[in-house]
C-alpha cells in the first residue's frame, strides 16, 4: 500500500464520528495491506511509529515545522491554526507550479515510514537542522493529502478519534464481518499489548477458526494488561464466594509488571508506559535479586526509615522524568511482589495461584541488609473471621485494605473477576465501599476564580464494555488544588475535539463546554451514587464527587457500568 492511499484512508477516518463507522472503514483498510503493512498501518494510524511502551518521540515543535516547510509556512499556519493543512496547501501550490512535475503519490507506506524513524531518532549536535533537512526530503516526495497526514504523525497532532479496542473490533469486522470475534482478537492483545503485531498476527491466521486456535503467550519485553480485582463490603462476602483463599495486603502505591532478562530490566506501569528510566532504584533491586528471566508483578510504595508506608502523593513524586537519580536517593521504594506470569520463556499464568507463589518464591533473593525487592505479605485465611482479622492486621498496618486470592485462580490478564477480591476500609460512614475511576470525557469553563484556570469541573464517565460506550456519572468541581486545576486544564487543552465523540453517552443536562477524547482517567471519591435517570445516562450519578488523582490507566480500563451498579447496590445493603 502507498502513503497516499493510507492518506485517503485518514482522510475518512476524520470526517466521521460513528464508531461502527470508524471500524468498517479501518475492517476495508487492514483489508488491503500485506501482514508486514498491517503492522505499520496499525502505528501509523494513531500517529505513533511503536506501541504505547517503545514509540519514540520526534522532537519536533511547531517552530521547527514552520522553518522545515519554508516560505510562507508561518503565515499560513497563522491564518489556518493547522500546519497539516499547511503542509497540503504549499505542496499543492508546488505541484501547480511545477506543471510537468507530479508530485508523488505512489511511495510506500515502508519507505514512509523508515524515513520518519530515522527523523525520530536523529540527536545530538545539530539535529534541529538535521530533522529539518529530513522532513523536507520526505515531504517533498508526497502528494499535499501525504503531506498533511504526515506532519500531523510528526508534530503528535493526528486526531482520528479511535482507540486500541475499536481497532480490535475492526480486525474481527475484516475477518468475519462483525463483531463476534472480537473476544478471541482480545484475548491475544491481553497477553500481547502490541496492537501492530496483534494485527500482524490476525493478517497471517486470515480465518476465524485459525484465529481461535492461536496460542499466543507472555513474552519478555511486550508488557501484558494487568488481571483487577472486583469488590466487596465484608469478609463473609468474600468467604461465601470464595472459601479458603490466600489474603495479601493492598498497598496504595504504584503497580508494575518488571520483565527481567540477561542482566536487563524493563518496567511498565499499568497504563503500558515503559517507565523503567524513572526508577533506577527499583531496576537495581531486581538485576541484583532476580534469579531468572521471568516477567513478575507488584506494587512500589515509598517507606519511611521505620518501614511504614507513605501515602501516596509522596510515591507519586518519583514518577518523573528529571532529576531522577537526586528523587531516588530522596524517596526510595520498596517493590512488594504479589505475581508472576513467566519463568524463562515458559507461560505461568494458567498455573493457580497458590503454585505461581511458591515459583515466584523461588524467584526472589532475599536476606542481606536493606532489600528493595520483596515479597508482599500473605496468609492462606481458613474462615471468614480470618479474613476479617487480616484486614484489620493490614488496616492497622497503614494498607488500603486487603486483596482475597482464589487459591486456584488462574493470572486473567486485562480482566477484572472473582479470582481476586479487593476489600478496603471505608473513608468514613458515608462514602461508598471503594473509589472509582472514570473518564475525564470534557470539561466547563471556569467562573470567578477558576476562570483563571480555564475550567471549572469535568464531566466523569464509566465504560460499558458491551455497547463500547462511555457513559456519565457526574460532574467533578472539587478536590484538586489550585496548580491541579491549572495543570490538568492545560493538559485537556490539548485533546479538545470539534464535536462530541460518538462513543460518548450524554444526555442534554450533561453537556460540556469542551469536549475531550479517551485519554485521561482520574480516581474520584464519592460520599453516595443516586439513581439519576433525568441528569446522566448511566443511570447514577455521583453525590458530592472529589478529585482524587490521576490515574495511569487505559480509558477502557475504568471502572465499569456493571460494577457502578453494584456498588449502588453494596451501598445499599451498608
Amino acid at each position: 500500500m502507498t502513503f497516499g492511499e493510507l492518506g485517503k484512508y485518514l482522510e475518512k477516518l476524520e470526517g466521521v464520528s460513528s464508531r461502527l463507522e470508524m471500524t468498517r472503514i479501518l475492517a476495508k483498510l487492514f483489508s488491503e495491506v500485506s501482514p508486514n503493512e498491517g503492522r505499520l498501518v496499525a502505528y501509523l494510524v494513531q500517529g505513533r511509529l511503536g506501541p504505547a511502551y517503545a514509540n519514540p518521540n520526534f522532537g519536533v515543535a511547531d517552530k521547527m515545522m514552520v522553518r522545515a516547510l519554508g516560505e510562507g509556512a508561518g503565515e499560513l499556519f497563522r491564518k489556518l491554526g493547522d500546519l497539516g493543512l499547511a503542509a497540503e496547501k504549499l505542496s499543492g501550490e508546488a505541484s501547480a507550479a511545477r506543471a510537468n512535475h507530479k508530485l508523488n503519490s505512489n511511495v510506500q507506506i515502508q519507505n514512509v515510514y523508515l524515513k520518519l524513524t530515522e527523523i525520530a531518532e536523529v540527536g545530538g549536535k545539530g539535529s534541529q537542522e538535521k530533522k529539518q533537512e529530513l522532513i523536507g526530503d520526505l515531504l517533498q516526495q508526497m502528494d499535499p493529502v501525504s503531506a498533511k497526514y504526515a506532519v500531523k504523525i510528526i508534530l503528535g497532532k493526528l486526531r482520528v478519534g479511535f482507540s486500541d479496542m475499536t481497532v480490535l473490533d475492526s480486525l474481527s469486522w475484516m475477518v468475519a464481518g462483525d463483531k463476534s470475534l472480537r473476544p478471541t482478537v482480545e484475548a491475544i492483545y491481553n497477553v500481547r499489548a502490541d496492537l501492530g503485531e496483534v494485527v500482524e498476527l490476525i493478517k497471517k491466521h486470515k480465518t476465524g477458526p485459525e484465529i481461535k486456535k492461536l496460542q499466543v503467550t507472555p513474552r519478555t519485553g511486550t508488557p501484558v494488561l494487568m488481571a483487577r480485582a472486583e469488590r466487596a463490603t465484608a469478609a463473609g462476602e468474600i468467604w461465601k464466594r470464595n472459601k479458603s483463599c490466600a489474603v495479601e495486603y493492598k498497598l496504595d502505591g504504584i503497580r508494575i509488571q518488571a520483565h527481567c532478562v540477561k542482566g536487563k530490566v524493563v518496567l511498565f506501569s499499568r497504563g503500558l508506559e515503559n517507565v523503567t528510566e524513572m526508577y533506577p532504584d527499583v531496576v537495581k533491586g531486581l538485576t541484583k535479586q532476580i534469579r531468572k528471566e521471568c516477567i513478575i508483578e507488584g506494587e512500589m510504595i515509598a517507606e519511611d526509615g521505620e518501614g511504614n508506608f507513605l501515602p501516596f502523593q509522596q510515591t507519586a513524586q518519583r514518577k518523573r522524568k528529571y532529576r531522577v537519580e537526586e528523587m531516588s536517593k530522596k524517596i526510595p521504594l520498596v517493590f512488594y511482589l504479589f505475581d508472576v506470569l513467566a519463568v524463562e520463556g515458559k507461560d505461568v499464568m494458567r498455573e493457580g495461584n497458590e503454585k505461581r507463589r511458591v515459583i515466584l518464591e523461588g524467584l526472589v533473593k532475599t536476606g542481606g541488609g536493606r532489600q528493595t525487592v520483596r515479597l508482599i505479605w500473605r496468609k492462606t485465611a481458613k474462615s471468614a473471621e480470618e479474613i476479617d482479622k487480616y484486614f484489620e492486621e493490614a488496616i492497622a498496618r497503614g494498607t488500603e485494605g486487603i486483596v482475597a486470592k482464589k487459591l486456584d485462580g488462574i493470572y486473567q490478564a486485562g480482566s477484572r473477576d472473582f479470582n481476586w477480591i479487593k476489600y478496603k476500609k471505608s473513608y468514613d460512614a458515608s462514602t461508598l465501599a471503594d473509589t472509582t475511576d472514570v473518564l475525564v470525557m470534557g470539561y466547563d469553563s471556569g467562573q470567578g476564580k477558576r476562570a483563571g484556570f480555564g475550567m471549572g469541573a469535568f464531566l466523569g464517565g464509566v465504560y460499558d464494555k458491551k455497547t463500547g460506550k462511555y457513559y456519565t456519572v457526574g460532574k467533578i468541581g472539587s478536590g484538586p488544588s489550585d496548580e491541579e486545576w491549572e495543570s490538568l486544564e492545560k493538559e485537556l487543552r490539548k485533546y479538545i475535539v470539534d464535536r462530541k465523540p460518538e462513543e460518548y453517552s450524554v444526555k442534554k443536562q450533561a453537556e460540556c463546554d469542551y469536549w475531550v477524547r479517551p485519554k485521561f482517567v482520574v480516581e474520584v471519591k464519592a460520599d453516595e451514587l443516586s439513581a439519576s435517570t433525568a441528569m446522566h445516562s448511566s443511570g447514577f450519578g455521583f453525590r458530592f464527587p472529589r478529585f482524587v488523582k490521576l490515574r495511569d490507566k487505559q480509558p477502557e480500563d475504568v471502572t465499569s457500568l456493571s460494577e457502578i451498579e453494584r456498588l449502588y447496590k453494596m451501598q445499599k445493603r451498608k
